[in-house]
């Protein structure tokens, strides 16, 4: 079982992601990305799963055309946990 981060851990993590916004409803944190068209936004999809599923942290996520919403929480740990920030990290480096 992870543990759920502190506001202090959260903090300094919020600062090594890029766009990633805190939900405190949701002790989540999200990030809408943009894109030419369906097509770019369903290979980024395609990619970021992939990514999840070699590491066993899935997210919640939405597709309408080009835009593809991603929230990231920990079930287990009741709220965000360092998985999260790993797999925004990752999703990050998709975007390069």
């Amino acid at each position: 079982m992870v543990d759920k981060l502190t506001a202090k851990q959260r903090e300094a993590a919020l600062k090594r992601l890029n766009g990633w916004v805190y939900d405190e409803a949701k002790d989540a944190i999200h990030h809408v990305f943009k894109f030419k068209d369906f097509s770019e936004a369903f290979g980024f999809m395609s990619r970021v799963a992939l990514v999840a599923e070699k590491s066993g942290h899935h997210p919640d996520w939405s597709n309408s055309y080009n835009s593809v919403t991603i929230t990231l929480s920990t079930h287990d740990a009741g709220g965000l946990s360092v998985r999260d920030v790993e797999l925004a990290k990752a999703i990050d480096t998709i975007l390069v």
